[in-house]
């Protein structure tokens, strides 16, 4: 009976494999591998680190599924020696195989055009000052927690901070195999009900903060954007960067006119370096903007078209009067706020992905 369940296990690990396209990775991991080697190699920090990055990503794919088969071969050659003391040994551990299987299996979900990309992620605090400006750090830390347990390395490349707390808006990169295929689940109105550590009287409150999740594009996706529909302005930086930041006109805000889009980075050291992620976010937020009016005018989304904006809330998060986090979209229920707000975002994500594919 366990050998039929290891042979099952073992051609199910082939089959994800071929469709995962595992063997191509490895193709990858050797491109990227000799080009680390090259003596230039970090000549361009920023390359470097986009390519360490990307090889440790794939590296770790491809170690995890060659450890599974190796250690299903490993169990199917031990069942075949007869020893029957071993027995109970094999049987515990194909069920802890079958399971750690099933986790990996959960990558197949991961299958739109820009899910094994980087991420660039903003958040906007919602009317209601302070309060709402305070509920958009929150949403901050929670989601840098869960990308720093997912091991993606994250970076503020905008931010205005709130007079008293908080942010009126962030915006920062996340770096990581499959961060879009996992954070595009937060895209969206996120809704906070609690007792407010601003209001003296201890009154309940709620805040609105929105979320965008963009995909970082590659220079193979050619997103068309005229010079004469842009307006470039320059203003001195107020973020952190260094010495002489705060002083020169180093900051950038883009308008892209015809569609109203306003795009600035401030974060970067120099005037130039703030275009170049700017127009990098521009580019992502345009693309964005034509694949939702795509499916706005096919009506791909389930049901009614809508849209990311205020009063469409994806999720709601109770502290008081009592504790519930409720998404909207999947009617995903869970009692543990605090866990959420504190990174614990992986079922959430997962229910969002089965979700989509049904």
């Amino acid at each position: 009976m366990t050998i039929e369940r290891l042979n099952l296990l073992k051609e199910k690990i082939q089959q994800t494999t071929q469709l995962l396209k595992i063997d191509s990775l490895r193709n990858k991991l050797q491109q990227l591998g000799d080009e680390m080697n090259q003596p230039n190699f970090w000549g361009n920090p920023e390359n470097a680190q986009t390519v360490s990055q990307d090889y440790q990503d794939i590296k770790s794919e491809v170690e995890k599924w060659d450890a599974l088969s190796k250690q299903v071969d490993e169990l199917i050659e031990l069942d075949k020696s007869g020893d029957a003391s071993l027995t109970t040994e094999i049987e515990k551990q194909t069920a802890e195989l079958e399971k750690q299987f099933t986790d990996y299996e959960f990558f197949l979900l991961l299958n739109g055009p820009y899910d094994k990309n980087s991420a660039i992620v903003a958040i906007h605090a919602g009317s209601g000052g302070t309060e709402a400006q305070d509920w958009a750090e929150m949403l901050l830390r929670m989601v840098m927690r869960f990308c720093e347990k997912q091991g993606w390395s994250t970076r503020i490349i905008d931010e205005s901070r709130g007079q008293e707390a908080g942010y009126k808006s962030v915006m920062f990169e996340v770096k990581g195999r499959y961060a879009f295929g996992y954070l595009k689940s937060e895209h969206g109105v996120h809704r906070l009900v609690r007792i407010s550590p601003f209001d003296a009287e201890k009154m309940r409150h709620t805040s609105f903060a929105l979320i965008e999740v963009l995909p970082e594009l590659s220079d193979e996706i050619k997103i068309e954007i005229k010079p004469e529909d842009l307006r470039v302005d320059t203003f001195m930086s107020g973020g952190k960067g260094g010495q002489s930041v705060n002083t020169t006109y180093s900051a950038v805000r883009i308008v892209h006119i015809p569609t109203g889009l306003t795009v600035q980075c401030q974060n970067e050291r120099s005037q130039t370096q703030n275009k170049e992620v700017a127009m990098k976010v521009l580019k992502a937020k345009l693309h964005r903007l034509e694949e939702e009016k795509m499916a706005k005018e096919r009506q791909e989304l389930r049901g009614e078209y809508k849209s990311a904006e205020w009063g469409n809330q994806i999720r709601s998060y109770v502290l008081h009067p009592y504790h519930m986090v409720n998404d909207h979209r999947m009617e995903y229920k869970a009692t543990n706020p605090e866990e959420v707000l504190e990174g614990d975002l992986m079922p959430l994500c997962e229910a969002y992905l089965r979700w989509i594919k049904k």
